[in-house]
This record gives C-alpha cells, sequence and structure tokens, in this order.
C-alpha cells in the first residue's frame, strides 16, 4: 500500500509544476461558463422552466469547476502502450492496474482543485443570476462533497477501461473521443442533465456517466433531497465497483495476451 500512495503523492506534486496550463485552463472554463450562462438566462427570458435559473448556473459553474477530473488522461501512459515502452512497467513489483489507477487519480484530483478553487471564488463573486448559488444546506454540502469523491473514482476505473482497450487496439483515438463524447453528453458538461424531459432522465441518471459529476451536484443544489443521498451514494458506489473489476479483469487479459512491438 505504501508504494501506492508513494505514487500517488509524487503525481500530485507533478501537476502543481504545470502553473501556465492551470491558468489557461482557468481563463478557458470561466469563459465558456460565462457563454454558457449567457445562453441560459437567454432561454429562460423567452421561456421560464420549472428549474430555477440559480440552479442552472450553479450546475454550470460546478461542471466548468471540475472539467478536468472528466477529461483529462495519462499522456505518458498512452505513449507507452504506443511505443511498447509499458513492458519497462511490467518489470514493477507492483499490481499495474493498482499503479496505474493512483497515478490518474492524482492527476485529476489535484488539477480539478488547482481549477476549482479559483473559479468557484470568482463565481461567488458574480451578481444574482450569473454567479454560483450557496448549497442547499451545510448537510447537502458535505453529501455532495462525498458523491464528488465516489464520482472521481467512477471516472478514474472508466479512464482504465479506455486504457485497456487502448492496449488492444494500439491508437486510443477512436475509443477515446467516442467515450468522451458520451461522457460530455451524459455527464451534464454540454447540457445540465436536470434540463432533459423526465421520461430521459429516468434512464440517463442512472448510467455511470451521471455518477461522475450530475449527482454531486443535484445533491449540492438540492434537487437531490437528503432522503435520497444513500440512494445516490449506493449507486455511485456500485457503479465504481462493477467498473474497477471489469477494468482489473482487462487488464490481466491483456498482461496474459501481451505482445510488445518488435518482438
Amino acid at each position: 500500500m505504501k508504494t501506492y500512495i508513494s505514487v500517488f503523492r509524487m503525481r500530485l506534486r507533478m501537476e502543481t509544476q504545470y502553473r501556465g496550463a492551470i491558468l489557461g485552463g482557468i481563463v478557458c472554463q470561466v469563459f465558456f461558463g460565462l457563454i454558457l450562462i449567457a445562453v441560459y438566462r437567454a432561454l429562460y427570458a423567452g421561456k421560464p422552466q420549472s428549474l430555477p435559473l440559480s440552479h442552472v448556473t450553479a450546475y454550470v459553474w460546478l461542471q466548468q469547476a471540475f472539467f478536468r477530473m472528466l477529461l483529462s488522461s495519462d499522456a505518458e501512459l498512452m505513449d507507452k502502450i504506443r511505443t511498447g515502452g509499458i513492458a519497462y512497467d511490467l518489470c514493477r513489483p507492483v499490481y499495474l492496474y493498482g499503479f496505474y489507477y493512483m497515478r490518474i487519480m492524482a492527476q485529476k484530483l489535484m488539477g480539478s482543485l488547482l481549477r476549482a478553487f479559483p473559479m468557484l471564488v470568482f463565481a461567488a463573486l458574480l451578481p444574482e443570476g450569473w454567479g454560483i448559488s450557496l448549497p442547499a444546506s451545510l448537510p447537502a454540502l458535505l453529501l455532495s462533497l462525498t458523491a464528488l469523491l465516489l464520482g472521481l473514482c467512477c471516472v478514474c476505473a472508466m479512464e482504465n477501461i479506455t486504457m485497456a482497450f487502448t492496449m488492444r487496439t494500439l491508437d486510443p483515438r477512436g475509443f477515446q473521443a467516442m467515450l468522451n463524447l458520451l461522457m460530455m453528453i451524459l455527464s451534464g458538461n454540454i447540457l445540465p442533465l436536470t434540463l432533459f424531459p423526465d421520461s430521459w432522465q429516468r434512464v440517463i441518471t442512472l448510467l455511470p456517466y451521471a455518477q461522475m459529476l450530475d449527482a454531486p451536484i443535484r445533491l449540492y443544489t438540492g434537487e437531490y433531497v437528503l432522503a435520497q443521498a444513500p440512494g445516490v451514494l449506493l449507486l455511485q458506489a456500485g457503479w465504481t465497483v462493477l467498473l474497477i473489476l471489469a477494468g482489473m479483469m482487462l487488464w490481466r487479459r491483456n498482461q496474459d495476451r501481451l505482445i510488445i512491438q518488435g518482438g
């Protein structure tokens, strides 16, 4: 366990070195957040919706703040798979799935925190109708943070499944592009899932993508009341365990059948 904790800590330190990328990411996500809120304000001005605008703006800012948690990937691992350099990692006295799971978790966690904190401070200072609203209650805030950690575990498990398929195809672009498209749509990044028709929400809120950011945000805004929280957290944990087990199985099969380029 000490090995995996050390890997996690080293990757955290590495993520703090890219200050220019962090600043660029903050500016980019703030810009997109303001554009999206302007669009929703225009929509509400023409046709008010049942969902309060304050919930939509909070949804947008939280999605933008944790955007990197969804769509960052381990470029170094992709390069090792493509070139065959992963053979060196197979010689490490560690379980390879756990090794890379901790790496991607540290990358997504630190990358998100460094961007989210200044973005949310900025959003909190904006006038009403543009900024982020306060959580529904203190218990709702604590539950949303718990759900956010479970969402992080879920998205890391999904990322490792993507890497497992990359080990078979050697080219991550096709599978990852499809996965990113599904993730952005079904996690609520492009359009808040709360604005989807109710009949659609009964299905898409049960999918693993909705557990990554949609569920924590709904707990934050109070869309999910406290009585629903245990069921939400249990669904998140169930998907996380299922995706981890699926990823471990795929990695084990890949390691048994792995052919390194050149021999």
